[in-house]
């Protein structure tokens, strides 16, 4: 068994602590992978699975949804579309395993959940193949666990272990997508109360414009030779991706805090409920890594396709620490027990 000198009696609410999670990992994942072909197994910071085939690569995602129950369709699909194209996998064949709560779920409510996901796979043009659906007891809401697979090139690997010292960073869009646009949903009442009511629908909206898909600057991505590492920034935000991408090899960071892009929205939502937006869950924003001259092209690249992009730090050789620079100050890059959304939802 793992120690447990260290770790609390109960975890709370998120992610598995990242230093108890790749213990595990190292322990019991990946004992067989050479054997089976595996080309990219369980580790952090890897988005997805790489199973090499005779001619091409297998990509294969698993995520659940399970902070919001609105469009929660779209979300399974795009959340595990994001993974995929993370490892430089196009999605192609979606399953769910839906979990509905008892008492409260209705034919309606479970057609809605089906025409969401049925709308979402047939816009990025994914095969809905299979699945699992029930009533299950101790939930209040929705729950979806997706498992998406893709397909790449037998040239296209993506992974925290191409990672480099003096790699540059960058990042698309603004941070805090995902958690705008739940907010939204979930505080509507406080928002329209204390704000006004085209605020949380503003916010709301986030999931759409921006948007929480990454494929199409992912896409753009995979065109660039010497792009190591693409990375989604979920729960724990962009602070914790960070960590995930780095902790194995024990790479040193700079984060440069000026750098970083931030919505008007964001940045409101985050003085009126005192969260710390490096630690918000960052869906539609996309982790970029690669050689430094290689990302101010890709970055060009990325602007003229409208897609905002910010170069916001680079690589530190093992054992430099990671830092957020912020003007002359530079602090500890800080790492989320749990994700800041959880103090506003539950």
């Amino acid at each position: 068994m793992v120690s447990s000198s260290r770790l609390p009696e109960v975890f709370p609410v998120g992610k598995l602590p990242l230093g108890f999670l790749q213990t595990l990992l190292q322990k019991y994942a990946n004992v067989s992978g050479e054997k089976h072909s595996v080309k990219v197994g369980a580790g952090l910071g890897r988005d997805a699975a790489v199973i090499e085939l005779s001619d091409r690569l297998l990509i294969a995602k698993t995520d659940p949804i399970t902070f919001v129950a609105d469009d929660i369709g779209y979300y399974a699909l795009h959340v595990n579309a994001n993974d995929v194209a993370c490892m430089g996998g196009e999605p192609k064949w979606f399953l769910a395993t839906l979990l509905l709560p008892e008492k409260t779920t209705t034919p309606k409510l479970v057609e809605e959940i089906f025409c969401q996901l049925g709308d979402a796979c047939k816009k990025i043009d994914v095969t809905l193949c299979g699945g699992h659906a029930e009533i299950t007891a101790g939930i209040d809401r929705p729950i979806i666990a997706g498992c998406l697979l893709g397909e790449a090139p037998p040239d296209r690997i993506f992974s925290p272990e191409r990672i480099e010292p003096g790699d540059a960073i960058i990042l698309t869009k603004g941070l805090a997508v995902e958690a705008t646009s739940i907010i939204g949903r979930e505080q509507a009442k406080i928002l329209a109360q204390t704000f006004d009511a085209a605020l949380a629908q503003n916010c709301r909206r986030y999931w759409r414009d921006p948007r929480i898909s990454v494929l199409p600057e992912a896409r753009l991505a995979w065109q660039e030779e010497g792009i190591h590492a693409l990375h989604d920034p979920t729960e724990g935000g962009l602070a914790n991706a960070i960590h995930e991408l780095l902790l194995e090899r024990n790479f040193g960071v700079e984060i440069f805090w000026e750098n970083i892009p931030l919505f008007p929205e964001s940045k409101l939502l985050c003085e009126h409920f005192h969260l710390d937006i490096l630690g918000l869950i960052a869906s539609g924003a996309l982790l970029i890594i690669g050689e430094e001259n290689v990302c101010a092209k890709l970055q060009t690249k990325l602007q003229r396709a409208k897609v905002t992009a910010s170069v916001i730090g680079q690589i530190l050789p093992a054992g430099e620490g990671r830092w957020l620079v912020d003007g002359k100050q530079r602090h500890e890059l800080p790492l989320f027990r749990r994700d800041e959304i959880l103090k506003v939802i539950k």
